[in-house]
């Protein structure tokens, strides 16, 4: 059976977003649509009057209310619903272990701003087993079903090694075909700090002719067998110098997606994705893909 499209609900204009580009995508690709609501019943220490009932009965209306919808839009998708009896983090990360891709709704900013994620979808990012897509809400029109993206590239970020980023390469060109558009694939470099100059290092991108022709030359190496595998998919090769974060949302101005790499690590305060996954969430003016290494 073909691992779903799974989007997280909970009834926020966000979560609605989220909702409507998973069907679509769901669509596209030819795979059934999960829905899943996360409660779990928390009785509070303060005196007030809880229906434990009532709450159970207004989750699953959410939840069937979604399910009804998509179905009326979206005849063709298989739809499946659930409320899940656990918290947030760990209904979704679950979830992500039969998933094609979790796909969660972020807080809308503007342009400038950004995006926000969420406390409960910054942990969730950084631990999943599936690529996660973050979709931000519509416009100041909160109660608008969401177009599709118009843009017509889909931009992924190459940091590495061929092997480094065989996964988000491998997801970059499978949703490009799937949209019929192309891939904008992005390496941003720079010059070696006192620190990470090598005699070995230097002698390398001699070599190749110096150090833009050499990142030039890895970004080529690392494309040529999904080029292969997708023939029909136009890409272009993006090689510039800067921070890798700054060079990859310069070039979005077209993107129907940004799709990065996680590089999550623990530390005190939790898990983190990474500088480039953090700037792109927060940044990016379309949907943003972080997908785990294989």
């Amino acid at each position: 059976m073909a691992r779903p499209i799974t989007a997280g609900v909970d009834g926020s204009p966000e979560s609605r977003a989220a909702v409507y580009w998973a069907a679509r995508e769901a669509a596209r690709r030819g795979l059934p649509l999960r829905l899943v609501h996360a409660w779990l019943w928390q009785p509070l220490d303060v005196p007030i009057v809880q229906d434990r009932e009532a709450q159970a009965r207004a989750a699953e209306g959410l939840l069937r209310e979604a399910e009804s919808e998509i179905g009326r839009r979206f005849p063709d998708v298989p739809v499946s619903a659930e409320v899940v009896a656990d918290t947030a983090v760990a209904a979704l990360l679950e979830e992500a272990e039969r998933a094609t891709m979790l796909v969660l709704g972020s807080r809308g900013h503007g342009a400038v701003v950004g995006f926000l994620v969420g406390s409960y979808g910054q942990q969730v990012i950084a631990a999943a087993a599936c690529p996660v897509v973050a979709v931000r809400a519509p416009g100041e029109d909160q109660a608008a079903v969401p177009e599709p993206g118009g843009g017509d590239e889909v931009v992924v970020g190459q940091q590495g090694s061929p092997e480094d980023c065989d996964a988000v390469l491998g997801f970059a060109f499978g949703t490009a075909a799937a949209h019929g558009v192309g891939v904008r694939a992005v390496r941003a470099w720079s010059l070696p700090t006192l620190y990470t100059y090598s005699p070995s290092s230097m002698r390398l991108a001699d070599e190749a002719g110096g150090l833009e022709p050499f990142e030039r030359k890895a970004l080529a190496e690392a494309l040529k067998p999904w080029r292969e595998r997708y023939p029909g998919v136009p890409v272009t090769e993006h090689v510039e110098i800067g921070s890798a974060g700054q060079v990859l949302l310069s070039a979005t101005a077209r993107a129907r997606l940004l799709v990065v790499g996680r590089r999550a690590h623990r530390s005190p305060v939790g898990s983190r994705i990474g500088s480039v996954a953090h700037a792109a969430l927060h940044h990016a003016p379309c949907p943003v893909a972080v997908v785990p290494p294989n």
